[in-house]
């Protein structure tokens, strides 16, 4: 019978891609999801019957145990932003992540994958940062021979970082931007995924790698490019700290007021801590290239997903053309 791999927040941004991964190599896959109803087209990665979304719990053990039953091996791709409600940063990326390796621990399973983030730090200037951190500390605890996959900001058809800003530059002319200078590493989302499958694989000792991509650039570089791509002229404003601080209070006191029901879309004053460190892969670490993956380039992927933001979307190439026609 073909090896079983249960994935948590399999339906997710990373999680899908890994889903496709495994399926690919044969695997039978469970897509562990909140919601498996909205992510039935995980089934179309593999046969009938191969790629399963079921229902789990991350803050359950009964419910984390239960489609963990029979696997192989599991990987635990879910992540938050979220600073209020049950599922908060603390809950999910934290204990959510010591309940996996525990009760992974318990059933013998054999490979455990674990997607952390560069910047995870127990003394970190974000509440993301030590949530990580406790992740995956918790994590190991129970099952040391675990692999941490810590990726910089992750690229790709669905990611929020370069659709947000696209979407942003084809509505408003100004697009104003917290801790400007600083440095990012973006890593395609496939490589992300090929790492976790050489890890489902066993083609990866233990330990911690950090992923990020060939290229490092600025958070205003990275607009920069971005806006290039859209072919869009937009004013780039570096904002003070102080201002961007201001917003972020207030954006997150409306949410506190209206007890989440006005979720904070904007900019939370946890993610502009966040943003304060460089988010690139430290010296000596291990990373993509210690597992055999050639990092893929932004200009290879951005061209693919971003085209929609242009002002004549996919007809900008075919307009740019018959502007070179010659009238007769």
């Amino acid at each position: 019978m073909s090896k079983l791999v249960t994935i948590y927040g399999g339906a997710g941004f990373v999680g899908r891609y890994i889903a496709r991964r495994m399926a690919k190599q044969g695997w039978r896959v469970r897509v562990a999801s909140r919601r498996p109803n909205e992510s039935l087209f995980v089934k179309s990665y593999g046969a009938p019957g191969q790629v399963e979304p079921v229902f789990c719990n991350i803050r359950d053990d009964a419910s984390v145990r239960a489609v963990m039953l029979g696997a192989d091996a599991v990987v635990n791709c879910v992540g938050t932003f979220q600073r209020m409600g049950k599922n908060n940063q603390q809950a999910v990326q934290a204990e959510g992540a010591g309940r996996i390796g525990r009760i992974a621990a318990e059933q013998g399973v054999a490979q455990l994958v674990h997607l952390s983030a560069i910047g995870a730090d127990v003394n970190g200037p974000s509440l993301y940062a030590r949530s990580k951190a406790e992740g995956e500390s918790a994590l190991l605890a129970a099952y040391p021979s675990a692999v941490i996959l810590r990726p910089s900001v992750i690229f790709g058809l669905e990611d929020g970082f370069f659709n947000r800003f696209g979407a942003l530059a084809a509505m408003f002319p100004v697009l104003p931007l917290p801790k400007a200078q600083t440095l990012m590493q973006p890593v395609f989302v496939d490589d992300v995924a090929a790492a976790a499958e050489k890890a489902v694989l066993g083609q990866a000792a233990p330990g911690v790698y950090e992923l990020g991509g060939p290229e490092v650039d600025t958070f205003r570089g990275l607009i920069g490019r971005m806006l290039a791509e859209v072919q869009r002229r937009r004013l780039v404003l570096p904002m003070p700290t102080f201002v961007m601080k201001l917003i972020a209070f207030g954006a997150d006191a409306v949410e506190t007021l209206t007890l989440g029901l006005v979720a904070n879309k904007l900019l939370t004053r946890d993610q502009l801590n966040t943003l304060g460190p460089d988010n690139v892969v430290s010296d000596g670490a291990r990373g993509l290239a210690d597992l055999g993956i050639q990092p893929t380039t932004l200009d290879s992927i951005l061209p693919e997903y971003l085209w929609r933001f242009r002002p004549s979307g996919q007809y900008a190439a075919i307009k740019a053309s018959a502007k070179n026609l010659k009238k007769v």
